[in-house]
């Protein structure tokens, strides 16, 4: 069983520490901003939010990454208004909206039913229905035939940011060797369990690698933190893009008495 320690040993570890947030350095990495996208959009729109009940946790992704579900698009109704980023909505542009991916991602949409694709530069939020993954401009959309087909099924990939994408033989080339591009990566985690056992931190450990595979969970040990002489095994979930990112990861999953560490 996962195990968190008492608020009275987080707050002596934390005054003693010098790898908790805030202890060491006091420069936080802040989100970037391109041509499209103002620094503080970039910050709001990686919040988690709520649309119909529902909870979305949007994430940092990596050059190759793939996602498969049903793409829509959007038109005549949503031109001229203001998207996620705060642009202007124009369906004649090669743009798109998706739920947790950062803005301006650009990501390769296939339609899996005719072999035909387009590359969209994400800018907006949705689609909010279910089953779909992204929401294509009229323009995008209509290259890949959703203006006939209305949905399809479809597999999308990142293959850049902010207007720039890489081929398919570096994408490749680069997830051979593990050096895919990422956006953002920090060395603020958030501590998930601490346990005098390593058993029961691997057991941990392995929860939040099925849970959350977009982040890495590690195992660190401490020797004698509380005066006892016996170790402390503390799995920490590394890989946000920021300290702000690790703090909502931590506020939108509920997670009682964990808190943000550096590695």
């Amino acid at each position: 069983m996962k195990r968190l320690l008492p608020l009275g040993m987080f707050i002596a570890l934390l005054s003693s520490s010098s790898f908790f947030s805030g202890c060491a350095s006091k420069k936080v990495q802040k989100p970037y901003k391109t041509k499209y996208t103002s620094k503080a959009r970039h910050k709001s729109t990686m919040k988690c939010y709520t649309v119909r009940g529902k909870r979305y946790s949007p994430t940092y992704v990596k050059v190759g990454q793939v996602m498969k579900g049903v793409s829509s698009w959007y038109g005549p109704n949503f031109h001229g208004k203001r998207t996620s980023n705060g642009e202007v909505y124009n369906m004649h542009a090669r743009t798109a909206a998706h739920k947790t991916w950062p803005m301006d991602t650009m990501v390769k949409v296939s339609n899996l039913q005719n072999g035909k694709s387009t590359i969209v530069r994400i800018n907006d939020r949705g689609p909010f229905v279910r089953g779909r993954i992204i929401d294509c401009s009229y323009t995008a959309g209509k290259e890949i035939g959703l203006d006939r087909m209305g949905i399809a099924k479809v597999s999308i990939q990142v293959v850049g940011f902010a207007g720039k994408v890489q081929s398919a033989e570096k994408i490749a080339q680069n997830k051979k060797a593990r050096t895919e591009t990422r956006v953002m990566l920090s060395n603020f985690g958030v501590q998930v369990g601490a346990f005098k056992r390593r058993e029961g931190a691997e057991v941990t450990r392995k929860m939040f690698a099925s849970m959350y595979p977009k982040y890495k969970p590690v195992v660190k040990r401490f020797e004698n933190v509380d005066g006892s002489g016996e170790p402390l095994y503390r799995v920490w979930l590394m890989g946000f893009g920021s300290e702000q990112e690790a703090r909502d990861f931590k506020n939108c999953n509920d997670l009682n008495g964990a808190f943000i560490v550096r590695n």
